[in-house]
């Protein structure tokens, strides 16, 4: 408990009357002389009347009564500040972040320090920490603070946006989104947006939420303005280009699909992204060798091997879908994803039941040389198999397939 003469110093401070306050504080200690938030309270009288060294000296008291008080630290560091002892006020401000990893204006105080080290890179990676935590916080006030010194220190027209380093923020909002809450992580999205209209990233993220609940236009329309900040990422395009599928844009979905794998080559979801646009089109030799190179870069991935089963059906090409399935199936299995496992067991079923007649070895080969001829569009190929069988009917399946390729390569 306080005693009166603490809390007289309080209100006298609130009143600036410092040098009233200090001697209240005076009174109170010769009262209670162990309290160490009646030196935090003097120290900082102290600092308002502008006796730093003073102040110093009373938050030092404070730390020895109380080793972990952020506060203390943070309010010595502000003031060996003000006396330019820069290694001092580091050194606090540290302490601070030590015992408190998210105060935000640890973070803000540092990068001041960092500023006037002329530590500049530092110094905008702490205000982006005491930016993301103030965004958490929901403190519309000193997030912009922080924006403002960001804004000073970087380039008019940098390509970076502005709170890059907020990541964990974004990820948080995402999940958010992937359990279902996507009312919240829209809401969250549309209050960074306010705090800073240029923040690419903001726009990227809440294209993907939006993308996500079926909103395609109004995701590619956030996507378009994350790109016009110069946002240019492989996220944005690829996502636009699976907004743009959704829609039946296939050709303006496989520029931004190509563009995204041009930035990332090495990025699985581009391949498999790209992979089911082709499908669609019915170019089946393309998506395989996207399945194929998603394949490579990701070979535990389940999905990839369920997507190339599906198109291997699609051309008749049964052992390969079947195999494909299969391995599927087995890592659906090991993962525990049931209801997967479960479609996968159907798809296999249903092949079974069909009772196909094997392939022979040639019979393969020319099916794969006659896709090739017709640029990886089994329609095309069919449809040129069902003229020879009406023109010559009771021939084998060989025949047949040698005979569309041997006109087709006489053209």
């Amino acid at each position: 408990m306080h005693d009166e003469f603490y809390d007289q110093g309080i209100e006298k401070a609130k009143q600036k009357d410092y040098a009233g306050a200090i001697a209240k504080f005076n009174q109170s200690l010769q009262v209670n002389p162990g309290c160490d938030t009646t030196y935090l309270q003097r120290g900082l009288a102290y600092y308002d009347s502008g006796a730093f060294l003073q102040a110093v000296a009373d938050y030092t008291e404070a730390l020895k009564l109380n080793p972990q008080g952020v506060e203390a630290y943070y309010c010595r560091a502000l003031a060996r500040v003000a006396l330019k002892n820069l290694p001092g006020a580091l050194k606090d401000v540290e302490q601070a972040i030590y015992f408190h990893p998210d105060y935000a204006p640890a973070y803000s105080l540092r990068g001041v320090v960092q500023r006037k080290q002329g530590n500049i890179p530092e110094a905008i990676a702490n205000w982006k920490k005491a930016a993301a935590l103030y965004l958490e916080q929901k403190d519309q006030k000193n997030c912009r603070l922080i924006l403002d010194k960001i804004k000073q220190l970087q380039p008019p027209k940098t390509a970076a946006p502005i709170i890059r380093t907020t990541g964990d923020y974004f990820i948080h909002t995402l999940d958010q989104a992937e359990k279902g809450d996507t009312r919240q992580a829209i809401a969250d999205l549309n209050w960074v947006l306010q705090v800073d209209p240029q923040d690419a990233q903001a726009y990227c993220c809440r294209g993907v939420v939006r993308y996500k609940m079926g909103a395609y236009r109004q995701a590619i329309a956030d996507f378009n303005q994350a790109l016009k900040l110069n946002f240019q990422e492989c996220i944005v395009y690829r996502n636009r280009g699976k907004a743009r599928f959704q829609l039946g844009d296939h050709q303006g979905a496989l520029a931004d699909l190509n563009q995204s794998l041009k930035i990332q080559p090495e990025d699985p979801l581009g391949y498999i992204a790209r992979a089911q646009v082709y499908r669609e089109m019915g170019n089946y030799l393309q998506a395989l060798q996207d399945y194929n190179q998603a394949l490579q870069i990701n070979p535990q991935d389940p999905q990839i091997y369920h997507n190339r089963a599906i198109t291997y059906t699609l051309i008749e090409e049964m052992p390969k879908a079947i195999a494909d399935y299969q391995q599927a199936a087995s890592i659906y299995c090991e993962e525990g994803n049931w209801q997967n496992y479960q479609e996968v067991l159907d798809s296999l079923q249903k092949i079974n039941s069909s009772t196909p007649k094997p392939k022979t070895k040639l019979n393969d080969t020319l099916r794969q040389r006659l896709l090739r001829l017709v640029g990886g569009h089994w329609e095309i190929a069919q449809r040129l198999i069902q003229q020879q069988q009406d023109h010559h009917p009771g021939m084998s399946q060989e025949w047949y397939l040698q005979k569309v390729i041997d006109d087709w390569e006489q053209r």
